[in-house]
């Protein structure tokens, strides 16, 4: 195994779904062992790049690499690497919790079948329940551990903690950041829950109207953004050397977020470090963050995929 690889790669990635785009002009490098949050408005492409970063769904121009090899090929060897969760959280419903896992041992070679147990334990969900029988955020846990327990270097996941309660949304977290400390793993989760986001991941890719807008070590995005609040003045009075990313306007007050490879010092302003929902939301309102003229509508992401033909799993 290339130890040199990255764990995700892409050039030039695009789906078109007859004349929109899902995903274009999409490259990026992930770096192996991360955990790297994947933001975006609804439409934006975060499922569309998941599922062709799993093999689902096959790119209409460039390429994309998953630790070196196209997932597209869907060899068994990329296969066993990758644990995929669609947004859906397909499962056997009439299924009681072991047969789910029983099947996820037969099917996985890598399988951890003390790991399973012992994550439902602690999560309270008896494995002798129907799956069907279950609540939609039990459900989800156990469609999570099984992707956690097919022990895959890479785990996509699409909204994982979208049905989850607080806490075991923060149970989650931490069984995914002992998964890279103690495995190695990299993970690629897409979520509007930015909180949890902030304290988990060390990875952003941001995506708007269809297109990357960002994506570099969170560290690192933090050093280059920052807040300027203070009386009202015009845009022309940004600091020498830094972009306005977007601007908010109040009858007495500007208040910019902006980008700068140098440090800030503007004393007519009040300078602070803008949280990750700072930065998100100050990419999404920028109206030069992606080209809004042929981005796939929200909500209809998935139906042009189901149009498409493509399975939603």
């Amino acid at each position: 195994m290339n130890d040199t690889l990255a764990a995700v790669e892409t050039n030039g990635l695009g789906k078109r779904y007859g004349t929109k785009w899902g995903l274009r002009n999409c490259t990026f490098s992930l770096p192996k062992g991360r955990v790297a949050a994947l933001v975006g408005s609804n439409g934006a492409g975060k499922s569309t790049l998941l599922r062709m970063a799993a093999g689902i769904t096959r790119p209409t121009t460039g390429d994309i690499a998953v630790f070196g090899t196209s997932p597209g090929l869907r060899s068994m060897d990329a296969l066993i690497r990758i644990g995929y969760l669609d947004q859906e959280r397909p499962l056997y419903k009439t299924f009681k919790v072991s047969e789910m896992l029983r099947m996820g041992r037969e099917l996985n070679p890598r399988w951890d079948d003390s790991a399973a147990r012992s994550y439902l334990s602690d999560l309270d969900i008896p494995l002798n329940a129907r799956v069907g029988k279950l609540s939609v955020g039990q459900q989800a846990q156990v469609a999570v551990t099984l992707c956690i327990a097919k022990r895959p270097d890479i785990l996509l996941l699409d909204e994982p903690v979208a049905a989850l309660d607080p806490l075991a949304r923060s149970q989650l977290m931490q069984v995914l950041l002992s998964s890279v400390a103690e495995y190695g793993t990299t993970v690629l989760l897409s979520s509007h829950a930015l909180s949890d986001l902030d304290v988990a991941c060390d990875y952003l890719i941001l995506l708007s109207k269809a297109e990357v807008v960002l994506a570099d070590d969170l560290e690192h995005i933090r050093l280059d953004h920052r807040l300027l609040v203070g009386v009202r003045r015009p845009l022309s009075d940004v600091p020498a050397g830094a972009v306005v990313v977007s601007s908010t306007e109040t009858e007495r007050q500007s208040t910019w977020l902006i980008r700068s490879e140098t440090p800030v010092s503007e004393p007519s302003f009040e300078v602070a470090e803008p949280t990750l929902e700072e930065i998100v939301l100050g990419y999404l309102r920028s109206p030069v963050a992606g080209r809004p003229d042929e981005a796939l509508a929200p909500g209809t992401e998935d139906e042009a995929e189901k149009a498409e033909g493509v399975e939603v799993r």
